[in-house]
């Protein structure tokens, strides 16, 4: 039943839900296997289908697009009324953003269509059962796409209709139709929750007019007698209300049902009933997801780059509070902890949103200019931000402390590293502070005051150096690694 207020509007909680059912999100589809066959497994998603070929100007544009979709080329697809979008992966490090509309229906076509699907309980059964009826297909109401019918939409320089981008969510939304052609109906401008609660009122009021049209008029109660109270009408026309008890027979009295209490609330009815128990913990992930990259658009409230890097944050923070609470490995040790909420300053923490947001130590055009405007904002070179990154990656705060600061370690680890390297038949490097140097081959360790070896390399014959490659606590190993480069 719909929730209203006394004065018959629609509740705001109602409203809420209308709109969240009028939007479905679905994850990117795995990858189709096989080159061959039908791309779309029912005749309603081959329908769809033959609206997007009949009006192709491109035949290699569809068999571009329809690789892509088989690939798994197409991201997460969000479905509104009129309206099918997804980012879409092509041979740019960005994505695009294609779209597909269709017409939604009128209020009174959808009036007609509901009409026909409450008339024929077999229509709902199979729409409940995820299967499109034919009958409602091929009804007054055309529910399937013809052609032209389907408007192809893309960010990408390609004029092409549908570019190949386009066709690829075209043939995805294929597959969502095969599974669900409730998502059909949501495209023409109504969502499932809403549909089926509409249904359900025009199935009630059809019920109750049947029910109507069976009444025999014999069966109405008779003028004074027991169904009006004891009222009858009096020679001038007019009610007589001298007797106004009720007047039931035996037989009433005999079928009255017995009066019943108060009613029970229904979260104090469902409050001891047992509850299954919660499924096992998925096992955590050794590194955080990273957040799809988003397209380019024009004329959007936020910068795609700055989501991406919070987004980016956000899934690193949330794996850090996880990996907090982890139990212990078989072995008994726990895994390394850190805080998810670090408190750093600002330079700092530029730094590490900036290494979180790009995790491979590659440079691209996005992370380029993303040095340059942290180099903007903090006055210093692009090539600070990019070294200080790098060490950021290699140590985390240790990492950024190593890269500008030296301090005298203790006797102990550090001396006993050069009989180690000796030991390992390893070039011998010359010690200063915490730093072991060989400049004539440009490599360098620099001793950690979490006790670990930070590799470091630079031209030969340079002061440049450059964080290179994991800390190690051995440092045979980590020496081992970096001349392997």
């Amino acid at each position: 039943m719909t929730p209203r207020t006394p004065s018959g509007r629609r509740t705001p909680a109602y409203a809420a839900a209308a709109r969240a059912d009028r939007s479905r999100t679905f994850p990117p589809l795995p990858v189709r296997a096989g080159a061959g066959g039908l791309f779309a497994a029912s005749w309603w998603g081959s329908a769809w289908l033959d609206a997007l070929e009949t009006t192709a100007l491109d035949s290699a544009r569809l068999a571009r697009g329809r690789t892509y979709a088989r690939d798994g080329h197409v991201d997460t697809i969000n479905v509104t009324p009129g309206r099918v979008i997804a980012t879409v992966r092509g041979s740019r490090p960005r994505p695009y953003s294609a779209e597909i509309r269709l017409r939604t229906l009128s209020d009174q076509e959808w009036g007609t269509l509901l009409d026909a699907i409450a008339a024929e309980p077999a229509q709902l059964t199979a729409l409940l059962a995820k299967k499109l009826p034919s009958a409602l297909a091929d009804s007054e109401v055309r529910l399937l796409p013809g052609p032209g019918d389907l408007v192809p939409r893309c960010s990408c320089p390609d004029n092409g209709r549908p570019c190949k981008h386009a066709a690829a969510l075209c043939f995805q939304v294929a597959r969502l139709l095969d599974a669900d052609p409730f998502v059909l109906l949501l495209m023409r401008g109504r969502g499932e929750r809403e549909l089926l609660d509409e249904l359900s009122r025009r199935n009630t009021a059809l019920t109750a007019r049947e029910a109507r049209a069976h009444t025999r008029p014999d069966t109405a109660p008779a003028p004074g007698g027991p169904g009006t109270g004891g009222l009858a009408p009096t020679a001038a026309g007019k009610w007589d209300a001298a007797d106004t008890a009720p007047r039931a027979t035996p037989h009433q009295d005999a079928a009255a049902p017995e009066a019943t209490g108060p009613g029970v609330l229904a979260r104090a009815a469902l409050a001891d009933r047992p509850r299954p128990p919660l499924p096992p913990l998925m096992p955590l992930p050794a590194q955080p997801g990273r957040p799809p990259a988003l397209p380019d658009g024009d004329g959007l409230p936020f910068d795609p780059d700055t989501l991406t890097i919070l987004a980016a944050d956000a899934a690193d923070r949330a794996h850090a509070c996880l990996s907090a609470t982890a139990p212990a490995h078989p072995g008994g040790a726990r895994p390394a902890r850190r805080s998810p909420f670090p408190d750093l300053p600002p330079w700092e923490d530029a730094v590490r949103l900036a290494a979180t947001a790009h995790p491979t130590a590659g440079l691209t055009s996005a992370t380029r200019a993303l040095y340059r405007d942290l180099a903007a904002a903090t006055g210093r070179a692009p090539t600070d931000v990019a070294r200080s990154v790098a060490a950021w990656r290699q140590g985390g705060p240790e990492g950024l402390t190593l890269l500008d600061t030296t301090w005298n370690p203790p006797a102990g680890d550090f001396d006993r590293a050069r009989s180690a390297l000796l030991a390992a038949d390893l070039p011998a490097l010359r010690p200063r502070h915490n730093h072991l140097t060989d400049p004539e081959r440009g490599i360098q360790l620099r001793f950690g005051h979490d006790n670990r070896w930070y590799p470091y390399e630079a031209e030969p014959g340079t002061d440049d150096w450059w964080p290179t490659g994991p800390a190690d606590p051995d440092p045979v190993g980590a020496l081992t690694t970096l001349l392997a480069r």
